[in-house]
C-alpha cells in the first residue's frame, strides 16, 4: 500500500520544486502588486490599502495613448519578424544541409551581447552623423534635416531586430519536423513549389508561428529599452511610463495598476489570437508534424 501510494505521489514530489519556484517568484509578486495597485499614499508617509480602484481609471485616462502605441508597435514588429523570420527559418531548415547548427549559431551570435548594448549600437548606426545617414547626406541623396532616430521607424526597427530570433527559432523547429516525404508526395501529385508551400509547409508550420508570435508580441509590446534609446517624446511606450512611475515619480500604486492594465490587454490579445487561429487545430497540426 505504501509503495503504491508513493508511486502515485512521485510525480507530484518531482514537480514540487517547480511549483515552489512559481509560487515564490510569480504568484506572490503578482498578489503583492495587485494589492499595491489599489493602495493610496506616498513614499514619505507610506502606502495603505484603501481599495482605490480609481488608480486603474486614472492610469488608463492619462496614458491610453502610450498603451495603444505599445500594442501597435508590438504588432508591427511581430508582423515584420514573421515576414523576415519565416524565409530565414525555411531556408535553414530545408537548404541548410550540414551547416544548420552553424547557421543558427550565426543567427544567435549577436545575442550573446547585452540587450542594451545591441540597442545602443543601433543608436550610433542610425545617428544623423552615423555610418548610414552621413554618407547619404554628403552625397545629397537625402535631405540634411532627414533623421531616423526619435521616430517610430527607429523604435519598431529596434524591436524587430531584438526579437527576431524569438520568431525564427520556433518556426525553424516546426519546419524541421516536417517529413520530407510529405513534400515529395506533393511533388508527385504535380503540386508546384508555391502550392506545396501553401498547402503543406504553411499549415504544418503554424505551431511554430503561433509560439513565435507569443514570444515576440508580448515582450515587444512591454519593452522600454528601444523606446528609451532609439525613440523620443513622441514614441514613448507604456513600459517607459511604468519605469518612470516606479523609479522617478515613486508612485507605486499607479505603476502597479498600469502593469496590470498592460498584462490584461496582452492576455486578451493572446486569447483572441489563439481563439481565432484555433488552438485545437494547432495541437492537431503539432501532433501530425
Amino acid at each position: 500500500m505504501n509503495a503504491r501510494l508513493g508511486a502515485r505521489l512521485a510525480p507530484y514530489w518531482l514537480a514540487l520544486p517547480g511549483w515552489l519556484w512559481l509560487l515564490v517568484f510569480f504568484v506572490i509578486p503578482i498578489v503583492v502588486m495587485l494589492s499595491l495597485s489599489t493602495q493610496t499614499g506616498d513614499i514619505l508617509t507610506g502606502f495603505s490599502q484603501t481599495w482605490h480602484w480609481q488608480n486603474y481609471v486614472n492610469g488608463w485616462n492619462e496614458f491610453s495613448t502610450e498603451f495603444l502605441r505599445s500594442l501597435l508597435y508590438g504588432l508591427i514588429a511581430t508582423v515584420l519578424c514573421i515576414g523576415i523570420g519565416f524565409p530565414v527559418a525555411y531556408w535553414i531548415a530545408f537548404y541548410g544541409g550540414n551547416h544548420k547548427s552553424s547557421l543558427l549559431f550565426l543567427l544567435l551570435l549577436p545575442f550573446f551581447v547585452s540587450f542594451v548594448i545591441r540597442t545602443q549600437s543601433w543608436n550610433f548606426i542610425l545617428a544623423d552623423d552615423g555610418m548610414v545617414l552621413s554618407p547619404l547626406k554628403n552625397a545629397g541623396l537625402v535631405s540634411p534635416e532627414f533623421h531616423i532616430l526619435s521616430t517610430p521607424v527607429a523604435v519598431i526597427g529596434g524591436l524587430t531586430y531584438n526579437f527576431l530570433p524569438f520568431m525564427v527559432l520556433p518556426i525553424y523547429v516546426a519546419l524541421e519536423r516536417i517529413e520530407p516525404a510529405l513534400l515529395e508526395a506533393s511533388s508527385d501529385l504535380y503540386a508546384s513549389r508555391a502550392a506545396s508551400l501553401r498547402r503543406v509547409v504553411l499549415p504544418l508550420s503554424m505551431p511554430g508561428v503561433f509560439a513565435g508570435v507569443l514570444l515576440t508580441f508580448v515582450p515587444a509590446s512591454s519593452d522600454f529599452v528601444n523606446a528609451t534609446i532609439l525613440g523620443g517624446t513622441n514614441t514613448t511606450m507604456i513600459g517607459n511610463v511604468i519605469q518612470t512611475e516606479y523609479f522617478t515619480n515613486l508612485d507605486y500604486p499607479v505603476a502597479a495598476a498600469l502593469s496590470f492594465i498592460l498584462m490584461g490587454g496582452l492576455l486578451i490579445g493572446v486569447f483572441a489570437y489563439a481563439r481565432t487561429l484555433g488552438t485545437g487545430d494547432i495541437l492537431d497540426m503539432a501532433a501530425a508534424s
